[in-house]
């Protein structure tokens, strides 16, 4: 675990992308939710103990808030996820301090007792500056390629993809609902084509709080 000072700094800096605070142990999926974000995103930190604002509450039971943060881990994120925990003591209050890795078996969801993931139903979450949110479809999808090591080093650009730069020139974003719109394809084209060029390396993905996600040149 990290030492005192790094600790005390973090704590100091707030919530963010790698940092959430918990006052108290809400309920096993909502717990679930910010480990699944963290692992499906950069890793990241949950203080259990501290509020929002960074006041100081401590917890009733270290070892009780532990037990349920396992079974959380465990039992409802799919696949499981291993976390590492600490007790950390400040103003005479004792805190857990759970520490979540990045994934490398991305995407995580909301235990659903599905065999396989659908798109469609499951409760997939990314971290989005200091909140976690639903992953949209196209982001799961390349959670999904990251996973299998799937990259695209010989790709060739054709007409739909030229029509992509062509409005990334004009806006400099693109959602998959206007690039359907405005090449009159299907959305799950548009998606298909969209997804290809960020593994391609030439576009980037991102998402917005709302779940909506959106497309850039890479690089800029």
């Amino acid at each position: 675990m990290k030492s005192r000072r790094r600790i005390l700094d973090l704590i100091e800096q707030g919530e963010g992308l790698n940092v959430e605070f918990k006052q108290r142990f809400s309920s096993h999926e909502k717990i679930a939710k910010e480990l699944i974000a963290f692992a499906n995103t950069s890793g990241g930190i949950i203080f259990f103990g501290v509020d929002d604002d960074k006041s100081i509450y401590g917890i009733d039971s270290e070892k009780s808030v532990l037990y349920l943060v396992h079974e959380a881990a465990e039992k409802f994120c799919e696949p499981p996820i291993v976390v590492t925990t600490d007790n950390f003591e400040i103003e005479n209050k004792e805190l857990l301090i759970v520490e979540v890795p990045e994934s490398k078996n991305k995407p995580h969801r909301i235990q659903d007792y599905k065999k396989d993931l659908d798109l469609n139903s499951c409760q997939v979450y990314v971290r989005i500056n200091d909140k976690s949110v639903l992953a949209s479809k196209e982001m799961i999808k390349l959670l999904q390629t990251q996973t299998a090591g799937k990259s695209l080093e010989k790709y060739v650009v054709g007409s739909m993809e030229k029509i992509v730069f062509n409005l990334l020139d004009k806006n400099e974003t693109i959602s998959v609902k206007e690039l359907s719109k405005l090449a009159n394809i299907s959305d799950r084209r548009a998606s298909r084509t969209l997804i290809k060029l960020v593994r391609a390396n030439l576009l980037l993905i991102h998402q917005k709080d709302n779940g909506e996600s959106y497309f850039t040149y890479a690089g800029r």
